[in-house]
């Protein structure tokens, strides 16, 4: 445990980011998987939906540094290129 005061703040403050950063990256992981099951259903109006606000949290996550800027737009471009697949398949 930290004895100087600076130290006590930093790890109450690395608390409130752990549980903000880890809320952020499940809720990146829940619209994923709503997205593919949108795509596996056939339902690409809820799918362009979803994927419009994965996109949106991917984006918000990469630029809090919760993710890195290259997982986040490597996985925007998978989601994209799936919806496009399923569209014309």
């Amino acid at each position: 445990m930290p004895n100087i005061k600076s130290a006590k703040k930093q790890a109450r403050q690395n608390i409130v980011r752990r549980l903000r950063n880890k809320a952020r990256k499940t809720e990146v992981k829940s619209l994923v998987k709503r997205f593919e099951d949108a795509v596996e259903m056939k339902d690409f109006a809820a799918a362009q939906d979803l994927l419009r606000q994965a996109e949106s949290k991917l984006a918000r996550a990469k630029t809090k540094n919760v993710i890195h800027w290259r997982t986040a737009a490597r996985k925007t471009s998978r989601l994209a290129q799936t919806l496009r697949q399923a569209a014309t398949a």
